[in-house]
């Protein structure tokens, strides 16, 4: 059986989805995360980054979001309830799957980091120069970054109901992780397509099974 090592608040929510989505038997071993917000030790016994997600399916260890949910989807979605035979939307789907984690979630990760300087555990004598050092950082360059990567999605999501074309497919799965946390630090707030897009994909069944079964997410502020 597949086991799922899930670190609360964390990517490995994505799993659970497309597991709920395929109707894939799994079971879960949970991780809680340390007082600095980082992975336990714990999750080094699985792989050696000791990172989630990550996975175990017949004595195979998989990580990475990308690489766990296109094994998931080749290996046990023979009914394609997600898998897409389009070439076109093959393509699309298989661009967003990487784009999410490869060009957009360094740009958020960079975000939050800068965002949180002005916070412990930095020295509370050096928050207000880090506070103002993070805020003309976001301003100077990455939220100027971070502008075409909205305009190029807020297009796509305003012609296409999915981000592979017409079909939800693993690519609004993975997509989903940095949408909510561009969501939570205010960026949709002129993306009334992806606000859509986001509302719906959070409607979804299988959505709210993965929520029960790994516990709600709380991206970091």
């Amino acid at each position: 059986m597949i086991t799922v090592h899930h670190l609360e608040h964390s990517r490995s929510h994505r799993v659970l989805w497309l597991l709920e989505e395929l109707d894939v038997p799994y079971q879960i071993k949970r991780y809680q995360r340390e007082s600095t917000m980082l992975a336990p030790e714990a999750l080094k016994k699985v792989h050696p980054l000791g990172k989630s997600p990550v996975i175990t399916d017949e004595n195979r260890v998989i990580a990475e979001s990308g690489a766990i949910l296109e094994y998931l989807e080749n290996k046990y979605d023979a009914e394609y309830r997600l898998k897409l035979a389009d070439e076109q939307e093959v393509l699309q789907a298989r661009y967003w799957l990487h784009y999410a984690e490869g060009s957009l979630m360094p740009l958020l990760v960079m975000k939050l980091i800068f965002g949180r300087l002005g916070q412990a555990p930095v020295p509370w004598l050096l928050r207000p120069v880090g506070g103002a050092l993070g805020k003309g950082v976001q301003k100077a360059f990455l939220d100027k970054q971070l502008k075409p990567h909205r305009e190029m999605i807020e297009q796509h999501l305003a012609t296409h109901l999915c981000f592979a074309g017409k079909r939800f497919s693993i690519a609004d799965i993975q997509m989903s992780f940095p949408l909510m946390a561009l969501s939570q630090r205010g960026g949709l707030a002129d993306m009334p397509a992806t606000r859509q897009w986001l509302e719906t994909v959070q409607q979804r069944a299988a959505w709210h099974r993965a929520i029960e079964q790994g516990g709600d997410i709380s991206l970091p502020g």
